[in-house]
């Protein structure tokens, strides 16, 4: 079924409205003491929550995901723009709440395209090593590889 042009210039307003959702979220930790205190615990936002969970319970209207990743690589730029701006918007806060809190490193790596780097640098300043091989009958203990040279 078609979406009415009132549906799709309201998503950016459901969007953002999510996005305070996945800002505001607090757990019950207990303290030291026993105490219990609600801590801020910021939500990774994603496309399928805010799609299949979120939409249809608090506007009581969504769009299939299929339909989302259309409209978003579509032709029809009020469309696109829509989700791309929704998309967009839901990255930043992604990257931040990784950035900042080391949450959700798994779905940085998958969803955001994130890589872990590692500087591997050799400082070796002798270039010139020589290695001399010594060919023995003799068995090879339990913790030698036998290496072929062949």
């Amino acid at each position: 079924m078609a979406k009415s042009e009132d549906f799709i210039t309201s998503l950016p307003e459901w969007a953002n409205k999510y996005i305070d959702v996945c800002l505001n979220t607090t757990k019950e930790m207990a303290t030291g003491s026993g105490k219990i205190v609600s801590i801020k615990d910021r939500h990774l936002p994603t496309i399928a929550f805010f799609l299949n969970i979120w939409m249809p319970r608090n506007c009581g209207d969504t769009i299939a995901r299929k339909t989302y990743y259309e409209w978003l690589k579509g032709s029809n730029d009020q469309k696109s723009n829509t989700i791309k701006s929704i998309d967009d918007n839901f990255q930043a806060l992604a990257v931040d709440i990784v950035a900042n809190e080391g949450k959700g490193i798994f779905y940085a790596k998958n969803k955001l395209g994130m890589t872990d780097k590692v500087d591997s640098r050799n400082e070796n300043i002798n270039l010139n090593t020589t290695v001399e091989i010594i060919k023995s009958d003799a068995s090879l203990s339990s913790n030698e590889k036998d290496i072929s040279l062949d």
